[in-house]
């Protein structure tokens, strides 16, 4: 495996610290995303919150087998190279990493007790409704709770617990199409706002009358996705802290009402994400502005040979001036199961790849599967996330743009946050289908605000 070669005091074990737990307040790659949290309902010990604490081991060489679950794909590839730079500081744990269609397996063999794995990759979007599942990592986090992104740790809390290790931050950024903006004029860094967004997309399409500047998605789940993207900037989401709907608010109203002029004025390119007629609309540069998250910038890498070095990437326009910059898009963290065997040894995997140097370079420094570096997302834990050490190569289809630098300012921005709810998958069914129907012309924003509030509440909210 090619990747950067740690410093021997990186590869020493990391130094941990036991004590009180810490208590939270408290989402594809993201091409894999499925955001779907089952509502699985099983009891927890009892009245002991501390026995579903879990704790690291105490040996100076613990040992042992442990069995990991990840998807197939790129970053299954990854984390399997990482298991020997694992083993130089654990040479007695045996790590059986297995690629598994977590979606489908996990819930049944959660509820059987059989087979069960020591850990697993889980979508942000699914640990509240798996958490009765799952050991309360609060114990073992706290040494590096305070330095890990505070809207990860939101994500992951529940009941005054953690329930996952925090993986990647999925910063929202602003892809532009800087050569076809520059030949008309049109300077993107001079974005600030929302509404300087729509002021340069009509300069735009008044220079290129064929031109629909602004990305509308088109697929119900993407489409709420990138709405919690929005609405993160502002410091919300489709629920609280305690699961209480919020949709009907001013921040849900002003960006339906964003997404709605883009539509009315023609200003949007209604695509699915990096189909056909999206890549389509990207080449012949009459899709120029994409507001999207970090992972995006898959595309002018692998699908857009016509324009791959054309693209840049900026903070997300604020929604008033002096906002935020940024919002969350998606994210992924690790779950250590009860009934897994080894919980205890699972940990120090995790601990070892997202908080020691040698792990955290091992996921995001070049690798086989990323030669340059994994750039579509980068680490929650903020030493990782060092501006100024960059784990990853300059990007060169953006033009070698240094993409770590502008993603880790972003990853800066993004508010705190609230646990996704067990039934945000199903809201799509209601709000990502609202959506749609308001860029079809069928809704007003209120309206969709009105109907996916009545709807989730009854059908999903109301079921629990």
């Amino acid at each position: 495996m090619h990747q950067l070669t740690p410093t021997g005091a990186s590869r020493r074990r990391p130094t941990r610290r036991r004590g009180l737990a810490v208590l939270s307040g408290a989402a594809i790659v993201a091409l894999g995303l499925t955001a779907c949290g089952p509502d699985i309902t099983a009891g927890t010990d009892g009245g002991d919150a501390s026995a579903n604490r879990l704790q690291a081991p105490t040996e100076d060489s613990p040992s042992g087998e442990i069995t990991i679950w990840d998807r197939s794909g790129d970053l299954y590839e990854v984390f399997d190279d990482a298991i020997d730079d694992f083993n130089e500081v654990y040479p007695d744990i045996t790590v059986n990493h297995e690629a598994v269609d977590i979606d489908a397996k996990l819930q049944n063999t959660l509820i059987t007790g059989t087979d069960v794995p020591d850990g697993v990759f889980l979508d942000d979007a699914k640990i509240a409704g798996f958490a009765d599942y799952m050991w309360d990592l609060s114990d073992v986090l706290d040494p590096y709770v305070d330095d890990i992104a505070q809207q990860k740790i939101d994500v992951n809390s529940t009941g005054g617990g953690i329930y996952g290790v925090p993986y990647d931050s999925n910063p929202g950024l602003l892809y532009y199409n800087a050569t076809a903006l520059e030949a008309q004029g049109i300077d993107a860094t001079q974005i600030e706002t929302y509404d300087d967004l729509l002021e340069a997309s009509r300069a735009y399409q008044e220079a290129v009358p064929s031109a629909k500047p602004i990305h509308l998605e088109q697929s119900p789940f993407l489409a709420q996705l990138q709405l919690e993207m929005y609405a993160s900037q502002l410091g919300t989401s489709l629920a609280d802290a305690d699961g209480n709907l919020r949709i009907d608010s001013p921040e849900y109203e002003q960006i339906l009402g964003f997404l709605d002029t883009v539509q009315q004025e023609g200003l949007g390119t209604r695509a699915e994400y990096l189909g056909p007629t999206d890549i389509a609309e990207m080449e012949n540069g009459n899709q120029v502005f994409y507001p999207w998250a970090i992972w995006f910038d898959f595309a002018p890498q692998q699908l857009l040979p016509e324009t791959s070095g054309d693209w840049r990437a900026m903070e997300l326009p604020a929604w008033e001036e002096g906002g935020a910059r940024s919002g969350a898009m998606g994210g992924s963290s690790f779950a250590i199961p009860k009934d897994g065997e080894n919980a205890e040894l699972a940990w120090l995997f995790y601990e070892f790849l997202m908080f020691d140097e040698a792990g955290y370079t091992a996921v995001w420094g070049p690798t086989d599967t990323y030669p340059t570096g994994l750039n579509t997302s980068i680490p929650s834990y903020q030493p990782a996330a060092d501006p100024d050490a960059p784990l990853f190569e300059p990007v060169d289809g953006l033009g070698g743009q240094d993409l770590w630098s502008v993603a880790t300012q972003a990853s800066t921005e993004i508010p705190a946050a609230a646990p996704t709810p067990s039934w945000w998958a199903g809201a799509v069914d209601y709000l990502g289908s609202d959506i749609q129907r308001m860029l079809d012309g069928e809704l007003t924003p209120a309206e969709v605000i009105e109907k996916s509030s009545a709807d989730i509440q009854s059908n999903l909210i109301d079921r629990q």
